[in-house]
């Protein structure tokens, strides 16, 4: 025998504040609890015993599995009870035991996931984090505040990022990763600090990159880490790609782009 729900859709044990704002094609799981600053969109699931609290908003779409801690406070002893946010997109997986915290009013003031990201088990995003779309977080992925991870990253399981490191598109960590430094778009690394081994290029092939992109991609790789040079010299050399590989000019934009805003105290992964 089923047990009855409140409301179409919410379990009967679940605790959902009347100011809460779900819509009506929202499902929520026995015994989870919603506070009053919660919003969620058309088609979201929400699994059994979870929490989600604070000012949150979720997407349409979203599949949360059960046993999930969703906006509760930064854990930042200076934050004092500011109205931060935690934002999250459409078509989510949020798999269980993650733990994703408001942002604080030391930075923008919101943590926000983009769309289509696959996010496993054990997962922590610290406050401020900005997560993009089409990422994939393995299990016991962490990032400390403030830490970027730009579309299509891939980070394998047990990756640790420091706080304020940056992610960029297209990356591959391997398992046990930890970054200290900023992790260039398409680089794969591995290691305890992380060391760069090679570019992802069997993830840019499964994406539709063409050759000629691909041979681009490839061109940086040799600039960052194959011919010694500085990274101001890399960044020269870099720029002169699309005079001979056009098609890629976006994606040396990209890299330049974030190679610009790396600072000198951080670094790249090396």
């Amino acid at each position: 025998m089923t047990s009855p729900v409140a409301a179409p859709g919410i379990h009967a044990t679940a605790l959902v504040d009347p100011q809460a704002q779900l819509d009506s094609s929202v499902s929520v799981g026995p015994y989870t609890v919603i506070g009053p600053h919660v919003r969620v969109a058309a088609g979201t699931s929400i699994g059994a015993h979870c929490v989600i609290e604070g000012h949150t908003t979720i997407g349409r779409d979203n599949r949360i599995f059960q046993f999930n801690s969703l906006g509760a406070i930064p854990q930042d002893k200076k934050y004092a009870g500011e109205p931060c946010e935690l934002v999250i997109g459409d078509r989510n997986t949020i798999r269980e035991f993650c733990t994703f915290n408001i942002g604080s009013p030391g930075d923008n003031g919101v943590t926000r996931v983009g769309h289509d990201n696959w996010i496993m088990a054990y997962v922590h995003l610290a406050h401020d984090c900005v997560v993009g779309n089409n990422t994939i977080f393995a299990n016991n992925t962490q990032l400390g505040g403030h830490v970027h991870v730009d579309d299509w990253a891939i980070l394998g399981g047990f990756t640790v990022a420091h706080q304020f490191v940056r992610i960029g598109a297209h990356s591959f960590t391997a398992m046990c990763s930890l970054l200290f430094a900023d992790l260039p778009p398409f680089v794969m690394c591995q290691g305890q600090p992380a060391q760069a081994r090679s570019m992802n290029f069997e993830g840019l092939r499964r994406r539709g990159f063409s050759a000629e992109r691909i041979s681009a991609v490839k061109a940086m790789h040799k600039a960052l880490y194959r011919d010694d040079l500085t990274l101001e010299q890399a960044r020269a050399r870099i720029t002169e790609l699309t005079e001979k590989h056009p098609e890629s000019a976006p994606d040396v934009q990209m890299m330049l782009s974030f190679l610009q805003q790396t600072s000198p105290q951080r670094g790249i992964v090396r």
